[in-house]
């Protein structure tokens, strides 16, 4: 993801939350997003058990509804991509008002500290495996489906975009299980450059001013895989759904490598934490963050801020084939 996108980071500013203008029209019926922290939009806020929440300020400090449980100082990355592609905010399946008409537009199962295998996450308690997200979405398709019948459920299914950001090389069989309910536009988002994140800077292991290459490495074996896999789903699909890799390692490293080209000027240390690189313990609640947050590309010691989620998304959006292969989300939208 090599496209340079300059964006006046120091303008990001709210339309309909998030801080781009929706479109004329809306390219596709519905967004289904599945995920982890990145994307997750307040899911995590409902299960009593789990101590991966953002619900508390200074999360959200530049969102408009203040801290909803995304884990950034304002957008994810679904959310200025469903700006991009005209789509209203889609509520958290979790939360009591993900009901009725309000999930004609789609809902975001994503949940923080998720993965694909069921462990995953559990020292952090409850949260919404992959597994679990599917089967949730299962539960809306019932919904949906006494809404709107099954003529139209199949139509508004076929033009809706699914959204995955999650970091495993064995879901699959998630992706064909969605297929199989007749969902047809996936957008598979490859993992990002993990080895440059604040918390894995502050554990030393690479020289000042470098990331831990270790870790980049393995993350790039997993997204050659992705890579692959995605052709593979689009060669033996016979349904005409349509797989796309969205390669947010290449799209993340260029900023954090480049940052004075898209207006960043701290690229090596969180916004809002303590310690080393402010990646040692990740922002606490009312701790202070700093001012100039559109000019820092990591929010705490995970995430990045939502001037770089809205990069992303544009990227992801109106990319070129390195960016989003083999056709960017754009392009899909025309299918």
């Amino acid at each position: 993801m090599m496209m340079i996108v300059v964006w006046s980071t120091n303008n990001v500013g709210l339309v309909h939350g998030n801080g781009i203008a929706e479109e004329e029209a809306e390219q596709f019926s519905a967004m289904y997003v599945f995920g982890d922290s990145l994307t997750d939009n307040g899911n995590n806020n409902y299960l009593v058990n789990s101590l991966a929440k953002a619900n508390y300020i200074p999360y959200g400090v530049d969102y408009y509804a203040g801290p909803t449980g995304r884990f950034c100082n304002g957008g994810t990355i679904a959310d200025f991509l469903g700006d991009l592609v005209g789509l209203p905010e889609i509520p958290p399946y979790a939360s009591p008002f993900a009901t009725g008409t309000r999930i004609l537009k789609g809902v975001n199962y994503a949940s923080a500290a998720a993965g694909i295998l069921e462990e995953t996450g559990q020292n952090l308690g409850d949260r919404f495996s992959l597994n679990k997200q599917v089967q949730n979405f299962q539960n809306t398709l019932n919904a949906l489906k006494r809404q709107l019948g099954e003529k139209d459920l199949s139509r508004h299914l076929a033009k809706s975009l699914v959204v995955f950001v999650l970091g495993s090389n064995d879901y699959i069989n998630n992706y064909l299980a969605l297929q199989g309910f007749g969902l047809r536009k996936f957008l598979l988002a490859g993992i990002g450059p993990l080895g440059c994140i604040p918390s894995q800077l502050a554990t030393g292991l690479a020289p000042p001013g470098e990331c831990v290459g270790f870790i980049n490495d393995y993350v790039s074996m997993f997204n050659v895989q992705l890579w692959s896999m995605v052709d593979r789903l689009n060669a033996n699909s016979s349904s005409g759904a349509i797989y796309v890799y969205g390669n947010t390692f290449g799209a993340f490293y260029d900023v954090i490598n480049n940052p004075g080209t898209y207006g960043f000027s701290v690229a090596d240390r969180g916004c809002c934490g303590i310690g080393r690189n402010k990646g040692q313990i990740t922002c606490l609640p009312f701790s202070i963050p700093c001012l100039n947050r559109d000019q820092y590309v990591f929010w705490d010691a995970f995430h990045p801020t939502q001037a770089v989620n809205k990069i992303l998304a544009q990227t992801a959006y109106s990319g070129s084939p390195s960016d989003c292969y083999p056709i960017n989300v754009k392009q899909m939208a025309q299918i």
